[in-house]
């Protein structure tokens, strides 16, 4: 299981062909309380850099892009009845959608977790 970050603050945990997304720690940071989540339907195409989700806070609303391209097999349904797991656990259970890869050679213009840091810190 390998994990990947955006400089959008998207993070893909990838195992085999499927993968997993949500928004890092440092983002749910900076949106404060969510308050309404979106996920997407499963069997929707989404191409990477692409809106796939919505997230609503107190502060701000965001979309949630697709770090990679592909199809996706279910959104986080929890999300849309306890939407706060998206700052209680980020990483974890507040994960957005699973989207089967189009194609594995995206990953390559992701950062690992020591550039994302580096990213982080660099803001």
């Amino acid at each position: 299981m390998t994990v990947y970050y955006t400089k959008e603050h998207e993070w893909v945990r990838v195992e085999g062909d499927e993968a997993t997304v949500g928004i890092t720690d440092f983002a749910q940071g900076q949106l404060g309380d969510v308050v309404f989540v979106e996920v997407p339907d499963a069997g929707r195409a989404v191409s990477k850099g692409g809106e796939a989700a919505v997230v609503e806070s107190v502060k701000a609303a965001s979309d949630v892009y697709a770090p990679v391209s592909g199809t996706i097999v279910t959104g986080n349904q929890a999300l849309v009845d306890q939407p706060d797991l998206v700052n209680t656990d980020p990483e974890g259970e507040g994960w957005f959608f699973k989207l089967t890869l189009s194609d594995n050679h995206e990953l390559g213009d992701l950062m690992d977790a020591a550039q994302y840091k580096a990213f982080c810190d660099s803001q």
